[in-house]
């Protein structure tokens, strides 16, 4: 893989002609950045914004007040190839709190297994509806824990509005030991895009280390193939490297998402 062409690539068609990843939520373009604005539950922040050391300061200042107006929470997406260097000191500096870093990493569809291998007892659900979204909230909590965050809930209203308005931009499906849902994933398309992005795929803990994990992952390359994605793009966290690393994806980026409470 020529890395500085996927990522030039990446950085174009992902960040800066960003699409909404949601039907309640629009991409803005203003002046230097590219955001998105949506509801609550929608992902609200900054996809990509073109500054130097001497603007920086100035277009972090406007992102604040935009979505401190609108009473939003909001992320500036920091990839470490972004510029000025340090940008993430600004950031800092401005109020906002970094989050875990994930590592951006790219495969070719080609040359990804497509056939799920699966331990026995456990099938896929293919979600399309409002009772398989309860499946992925149930499998959410637990793969990591009801902590009362309502993360999974806002998770489930997302897909669900996706899932009833715009279809064609989203896969999701639930690994089900029996009647129990013990993992969820999900697929964003990007339609006139080379990328799908990959989403989720937490396991239960009794459940971990069996091959359920790189099973969902084979199902989704196996439906972005047929419809004519050349790459998958996956925001890692460690426990997932290592699992995609084996199967062929590769490092692209660094991304660390910088949040900012109003």
């Amino acid at each position: 893989m020529d890395h500085e062409a996927v990522l030039a690539r990446y950085d174009r068609q992902i960040r800066r002609d960003a699409q909404t990843d949601s039907p309640g939520a629009r991409v803005e373009r203003a002046g230097a950045v590219v955001r998105q604005i949506g509801a609550e539950h929608d992902w609200n922040g900054v996809h990509w914004a073109d500054v130097d050391a001497s603007t920086a300061d100035a277009v972090i200042a406007e992102q604040v007040r935009y979505y401190t107006s609108a009473g939003r929470e909001f992320e500036w997406k920091l990839h470490s190839h972004d510029r000025p260097a340090d940008l993430a000191d600004r950031l800092r500096a401005a109020g906002f709190v970094p989050e875990p870093p994930e590592t951006v990493m790219v495969a070719e569809v080609a040359g990804l297994p497509t056939e799920p291998q699966l331990p026995e007892g456990v099938r896929l659900f293919p979600v399309t509806d409002a009772a398989g979204v309860r499946l992925m909230a149930d499998a959410h909590d637990v793969a990591f824990g009801a902590d009362g965050s309502g993360l999974g809930e806002r998770l489930a209203k997302r897909v669900l509005t996706q899932l009833t308005e715009t279809p064609d931009t989203i896969v999701a499906v639930v690994a089900m030991a029996g009647d129990v849902p013990v993992s969820s994933a999900r697929m964003e398309l990007c339609p006139g895009t080379d990328f799908a992005g990959l989403w989720g795929g937490g396991t239960a803990p009794r459940w971990r280390g069996k091959g359920i994990y790189r099973a969902l992952v084979a199902h989704r390359a196996r439906i972005a193939a047929d419809r004519g994605y050349r790459y998958l793009q996956v925001d890692a966290s460690d426990d997932s490297r290592p699992i995609l690393r084996r199967l062929g994806f590769v490092q692209l980026s660094v991304t660390t998402p910088y949040v900012y409470q109003p």
